[in-house]
Order: C-alpha cells, then sequence, then structure tokens
C-alpha cells in the first residue's frame, strides 16, 4: 500500500501548504486529490514535488504492508 504520510511531514516542516504547490503549478488539483486518496502518481509527478521540496522520494512516499 501506498502512503504519502512523508510528503504531509516534509511540507509542513518546510512550512509549505498544499494551496502554495497548487499555486506555483507544480501538481494539480486532481494530482493534489489524488494524493489526499493515496492513489498512484507517476514518476515525473515524484519527481517535481522532489525538486520543488529539495527532497528524496522518501520524504514524499512510503510503502506498507496494508
Amino acid at each position: 500500500m501506498i502512503d504519502y504520510t512523508p510528503l504531509w511531514e516534509t511540507m509542513e516542516r518546510q512550512g509549505i501548504t498544499q494551496y502554495r504547490i497548487l499555486q506555483d503549478k507544480i501538481i494539480d488539483n486532481k494530482t493534489l486529490d489524488g494524493l489526499k486518496k493515496g492513489n498512484n502518481i507517476t514518476l515525473l509527478t515524484l519527481e517535481r514535488l522532489c525538486k520543488y521540496l529539495h527532497c528524496t522520494p522518501n520524504d514524499v512516499v512510503r510503502f506498507t504492508d496494508d
């Protein structure tokens, strides 16, 4: 199972809101909604988030055994 908790934690540490990510056009609203629901994202989306947040994929997503 995919868990995006690391993303929300990374954003909080950096003081970056979901609104700001949408405003800066890093991802669109549909993708953000998918992240909230734990849906799959593309590697391009993962790369964009990592570049924007200056982090690694481990700071965005983790896999669980659920």
